[in-house]
């Protein structure tokens, strides 16, 4: 019988996988960001939208050319249900994967995924970090293509369609959720 894990069990589950402080940190981001998001989208599921947040890169150490096929074979065979995989494998669609984001937190996990490191980039420039940085600074780093050139524009500014929202919405809701942590 498929199960769904806890946060704190999705967590242990990352770290099994990945030793890099860098990936186990920005799990814990994305699934901080995931449970801020549920909390006004799915109140009821804020537990399951962290737990997604959580996995969503465990593959990502170990087999970077397989992410999203890897981690869809790795949560098969750990008997984690399949919404849960779905939601994991579904925020590379179009990069790594070819399943779509179907559901609101999966659209959500596909945009704040990305745009969750042109954040934390920007901020390591500022000297009170992501405390008072506001959306038109951000907006900025994000038009400069060599600002976290690793940080795809693409991916962001299709999250933001998927979501419904316009790309300065997506960055302050994000900012939001990212001062909280």
């Amino acid at each position: 019988m498929s199960y769904i894990p806890t946060p704190e069990q999705a967590e242990e589950l990352v770290k099994q996988y990945n030793k890099e402080p860098f990936h186990i940190e920005h799990a814990e981001i994305v699934s901080k960001i995931m449970g801020i998001f549920a909390e006004e989208y799915d109140p009821d599921r804020v537990q399951f939208w962290e737990t997604v947040g959580m996995l969503h890169d465990i593959d990502f150490e170990q087999w970077p050319d397989e992410h999203c096929l890897k981690a869809n074979e790795l949560l098969h065979d750990l008997d984690i249900d399949e919404e849960v995989i779905h939601g994991v494998v579904s925020h590379g669609y179009g990069i790594c994967s070819d399943v779509e984001p179907e559901h609101y937190m999966e659209k959500v996990l596909f945009a704040v995924d990305e745009l969750s490191g042109l954040i934390g980039a920007a901020a390591r420039m500022r000297p009170n970090g992501i405390s008072d940085m506001p959306v038109k600074s951000l907006a900025k780093k994000f038009k400069d293509k060599k600002f976290a050139a690793g940080c795809s524009r693409d991916v962001i500014t299709r999250g933001a369609e998927m979501m419904g929202v316009e790309l300065n919405t997506l960055f302050e809701m994000t900012l939001e959720a990212m001062k909280k942590i």
